[in-house]
Order: C-alpha cells, then sequence, then structure tokens
C-alpha cells in the first residue's frame, strides 16, 4: 500500500479497526449467551427467540431511524447508540453476579440492544461513504467483510474459552473493555466532513414521516435496487432459518457439542475471511448484478446440502467454507451499486428503508427456523424411525429433524435466487466513480 492511499483511507482505517474490535466483543457476548439459553432450556425455539427480540425493533423502526440519521450528527448517534447497548451490558453483568439472570432478561436486553443498533447502523453506512473515496468502494467493502471474517472466526473460539473458565462474567468483561477502546477512538480521534447537500437541508424541514417516505419513494423510483433488496430479503430468510436450525442440528449430536459448533461457525469465518480478501484483489465484474445471484445460488445449495447430508465434522467445516467463501463477493458488489447509486444526502433513508424490507425476515427466519424444528421436523423424524430414506438421509437421533429443516432450506435458497435471477435479468448496473452531472 502506498502513502497516498493510507493517507486517504487513515481515517477509514482508525473507524474500521476499532469499531470492529468491539464488534468482536458484543459478539463473544451473543454467542455466550446462547449457550447459556440453550443450556438452560434446551429449545431451539427458545434459543432463536433471542435473536428475534434483538431483530424485530431493528426491522420495525429502522425506516424512521434513517429519516433521523440523515438530520443528526452521525458521530453523535454512534456515541449514544454505542453507550445505551453497552448499558444493557452491564445491566446483564449486574444480574450474572446477582444469580438473577433469567431467559426472559435476555429478551428484553436484546430487543433494547437491537433499538440502538437500528439507530446505530444508517449513521456508520453514512460516516463510511463519507470518508471513503469512490474509487476505494470495493476494496473497503472488503475490508469491512474481512473484520467481519475474522470477528466470524474468533468468537465462537474465545467465547466457548472465556465461558469455559469464567463463565458469562468473563465474557462481558472482554465486551465491555474493547467497547470503551472503539468508543474512546470514535470520541477522540475520528472526525466526519459534514453534508452540506441541498437535500440534506432540506430533509431537515420535512416532518419525520414525510422524510421516511422520500426513502421509500426512492426506491419506488429505482425498481434494481429494490429488486435487489426484495431478493436478499428472500436469502435472510433461508438463511436466518439455517441459524436457527444449525446449533439444533450439531449440539446433540454424539459428535456434536459446543465445541464443534464453535469449530463449524469459525469456519465460516475463515472462508469468509479469504473471500474478503479475495474481494481487495478481484477486478471489476462485468455484471454485478449477475455476480450477487449466482453467490447466493451457490452458497445457499452447497452448504446445506453439505451439512444436511452428511455426518461428518470435517464436511460440515466444507460446506461452511464454500458456502461462506462468496459472500463477500456478492456484498462487495451489492455495497459498490448502493453507493454509487444512491445520493449521499438520500442515503440515510434509503439504507433505513433497505433495511426494513431486507431484514425483516430475519426474525421471521428464526422463529420458523426454532418453530419447525421443535414441532414438525423433530416429531416428524422421531415418528418415522422405521423410514429408511429418512434414516439414510438424515439419521434418525435428536438433531436429525434440524438436518432435514437445512436440506429444506436449501431447495427453498435455489428457489428464491432462480426467481429473482429472472427477474432481474433485464436490469443493468452502469459503473458511476465520478459524480454525474444533475
Amino acid at each position: 500500500m502506498n502513502s497516498t492511499t493510507y493517507s486517504k483511507l487513515r481515517t477509514f482505517y482508525l473507524l474500521w479497526s476499532t469499531q470492529g474490535l468491539s464488534q468482536l466483543g458484543s459478539t463473544m457476548t451473543n454467542f455466550a449467551l446462547t449457550l447459556w439459553l440453550y443450556q438452560k432450556t434446551g429449545s431451539a425455539l427458545q434459543t432463536a427467540l433471542l435473536a428475534i427480540c434483538s431483530y424485530t425493533p431493528y426491522v420495525l423502526m429502522s425506516i424512521f431511524a434513517g429519516a433521523l440519521s440523515d438530520r443528526w450528527d452521525k458521530k453523535r448517534v454512534m456515541l449514544i447508540s454505542d453507550a445505551c447497548a453497552a448499558a444493557t451490558t452491564v445491566l446483564v453483568l449486574v444480574l450474572v453476579l446477582l444469580n438473577l439472570l433469567l431467559p426472559v432478561h435476555l429478551y428484553i436486553l436484546s430487543a433494547v440492544n437491537g433499538l440502538m443498533n437500528t439507530i446505530q447502523r444508517p449513521a456508520s453506512d453514512v460516516a463510511m461513504t463519507l470518508i471513503v473515496p469512490k474509487e476505494e468502494y470495493q476494496k473497503t467493502s472488503g475490508l469491512r467483510y474481512f473484520s467481519n471474517s475474522l470477528v466470524t472466526i474468533l468468537h465462537p473460539v474465545l467465547a466457548t474459552a472465556v465461558f469455559a473458565f469464567a463463565g458469562i462474567f468473563g465474557v462481558i468483561l472482554i465486551d465491555l473493555g474493547t467497547f470503551i477502546v472503539a468508543f474512546c477512538a470514535l470520541l477522540f480521534l475520528i472526525k466526519l466532513p459534514n453534508i452540506t447537500h441541498h437535500d440534506s437541508e432540506s430533509s431537515g424541514k420535512e416532518s419525520l414521516l414525510a422524510s421516511s417516505r422520500e426513502g421509500l419513494r426512492y426506491l419506488k423510483h429505482n425498481p434494481m435496487i429494490l429488486y435487489l433488496i426484495l431478493f436478499l430479503a428472500g436469502v435472510n430468510l433461508v438463511a436466518s432459518a439455517f441459524d436457527a436450525a444449525l446449533p439444533a442440528y450439531i449440539l446433540p449430536r454424539a459428535n456434536g457439542g459446543q465445541k464443534i459448533l464453535g469449530l463449524v461457525l469459525s469456519f465460516a469465518g475463515i472462508s469468509t475471511l479469504l473471500g474478503s480478501l479475495a474481494v481487495t484483489v478481484l477486478p471489476t465484474p462485468k455484471n454485478r448484478i449477475r455476480v450477487i445471484v449466482g453467490t447466493m445460488l451457490f452458497s445457499l445449495t452447497i452448504e446445506n446440502f453439505l451439512l444436511a447430508l452428511t455426518n461428518e465434522p470435517v464436511l460440515w467445516c466444507l460446506g461452511q467454507i464454500l458456502g461462506w467463501f462468496v459472500v463477500p463477493i456478492m456484498g462487495a458488489n451489492l455495497d459498490v451499486i448502493l453507493r454509487t447509486t444512491i445520493p449521499v444526502a438520500m442515503q440515510g433513508r434509503v439504507y433505513s428503508c433497505r433495511n426494513s424490507l431486507q431484514f425483516f425476515t430475519i426474525p421471521v427466519g428464526h422463529f420458523l427456523g426454532g418453530f419447525l424444528i421443535d414441532t414438525f421436523f423433530e416429531p416428524l423424524v422421531a415418528a418415522n424411525q422405521g423410514n429408511r430414506l429418512l434414516t439414510t438421509l438424515f439419521g434418525s437421533a435428536k438433531g436429525s429433524g434440524a438436518g432435514m429443516m437445512i436440506f429444506s432450506l436449501g431447495l427453498a435458497g435455489a428457489c428464491v435466487c432462480l426467481f429473482f435471477g429472472r427477474l432481474l435479468k433485464k436490469y443493468r448496473f452502469v459503473e458511476q466513480i465520478e459524480t454525474p452531472r444533475q
């Protein structure tokens, strides 16, 4: 990397690295709480409720959060929302120390945490746009996936180790330490440029509802962006149901358990890390839309079928490697399309509408995954122990129903990709490095 590139991206590197460190601490806490909750309840649905409670406020309030983000100071929004999220973690720590922590506490605090993330996310997205030159969008997007990959690799291993030796208490202390580092860096070392566009000024005079409608109006008049968002909503539905099924698939098995679950999740992170490195050096594709659809078709089918139809941890890890390698490639291409197509002064509103539309399927998927495993797939396998086809494909022990669910999700993912691939076939994205004339 030459000195000129580093100088242009110095603020990005500082924000990216410290926020990534804080994300590692937060994700370790979430993983440890998932282990604690599954140990307490033994239910896939009750464990999935943790993610549902986190995502529900995110989906319901995102459309308004983006409008507020376009009005408010981005740095202040990030600081306040991060501080409030840290306060919920402190409350969990207090409940642990008093031996009063119950599943209902986690559901409530996850909802509060989700609300803070709702407010913080659009501000953070716009902040990245403000500090990164357009010609560096693909590279920095790859770097953001790189840090997310490291978090995915490290958090299950670190959280499992710390959880085994120090319990929830030790994991939360690490989380709070990483928060302090990121908070101080943002407060004292990072300065974000101001937005002076006319659109931003006029949005401040609009009512909150009218400002929020602007984001929806933009999507209505830009069907390519809308269809991409709806496509990713379908992908998220399948992927979140898979996330709910994975612990129920691995934890009860004789060759599974906490360590194997952590190992499988870590390989997803390793694969994403390699994919994010590939993004930083890959040339610009001729058709970014085709890349987005094709990578998701590969990911949702190969990974699900390998996990569902095999009984060896090494093959589960291979499925994670194949499925997750292409995710950063998809994300970087989507990121370039959104950042170069949507005006900066509109990004908070449009991104928040994107969040509501694209991510509302995540709590739905977590609920459906947990509910269908507990009430349909596991009872179905248990009631058909003599069925040779089901037993050969998925086994007969606890967790086999979750495997059948994962296989079904692979078929559903293929249908989603083929449908939207046909719908998006007529659209072309034209690269825009220079600011277009008005």
